[in-house]
């Protein structure tokens, strides 16, 4: 079951070296009803490349 969509959001930063959490805008987050530390799946629509990882609030 899709709860929470955001669709084509952009990356604006990346730590090249750190492989962990996916951090979106608190205010984002509220407005779509993604919590804290919960699981996210992230597609990335150029190249297909696909992740699953945990948001925070940035």
């Amino acid at each position: 079951m899709l709860k929470s969509k955001l669709h084509r959001a952009r990356v604006t930063d990346v730590l090249i070296d750190y492989e962990g959490s996916i951090e979106i805008d608190e205010d984002l987050m509220d407005q779509v009803g993604i919590l804290t530390h919960e699981q996210v799946h992230v597609f990335n629509i150029n190249n297909g490349h696909r992740f699953i990882t945990y948001a925070i609030p940035g």
